[in-house]
């Protein structure tokens, strides 16, 4: 494994850290996917390419060229309406969408996982930022010093967040 920053003696800032923290886990995730998966993706990556768009119409091109009886020589061996030609696409087509559901699914399981995370992440610095705050009173009410105005807002946003009450709150203000 590669060392970090902050073992070769850089200063290892916040971000640093969460940068090679994310790094580490994009590469984790591209080394836990399986070979259909490795295999999906590097076929859609290469038909998502403008060479592979070059390829196509240089192929259909010659295909219509050829059966057309446009180069002379060369005997036509799919006449209009190109049966076999489309047979060929729309089985390319077929293959490539299902290249492309294997993929878009991988992708989805990751932004879930990223999405947990994010949820995992945000709830733990909200249980922190209640504990902080719930220091702070403290500390002012020990050092008599008066909150005045605030004191209702800090009262508010002292008291831990129900998760499952904000849940279904927004469940139920949000259209369906």
């Amino acid at each position: 494994m590669t060392e970090t920053r902050a073992t070769r003696g850089e200063a290892a800032t916040p971000s640093k850290l969460n940068i090679e923290a994310i790094a580490k886990l994009e590469h984790e995730a591209l080394y836990r996917r399986s070979a259909t998966e490795r295999v999906s993706d590097a076929i859609v990556k290469f038909c998502g390419s403008v060479r592979f768009l070059l390829i196509q119409l240089v192929v259909v091109a010659g295909w219509i060229c050829v059966n057309l009886n446009f180069l002379p020589g060369v005997k036509p061996f799919d006449p209009f309406p190109f049966g076999v030609l489309a047979l060929f696409v729309s089985s390319e087509a077929v293959l490539l969408t299902i290249f492309v559901l294997v993929s878009q699914n991988r992708m989805m399981r990751q932004a879930e996982r990223r999405s947990h995370l994010d949820l995992q992440i945000s709830m733990l610095a909200e249980q922190e930022l209640t504990t902080l705050l719930q220091m702070q009173r403290k500390i002012c009410e020990n050092l008599g010093i008066d909150v005045g105005e605030s004191e209702h807002e800090l009262e508010k946003f002292s008291d831990a967040t129900d998760v499952n009450k904000l849940a279904s709150d927004l469940d139920e203000k949000l259209p369906e």
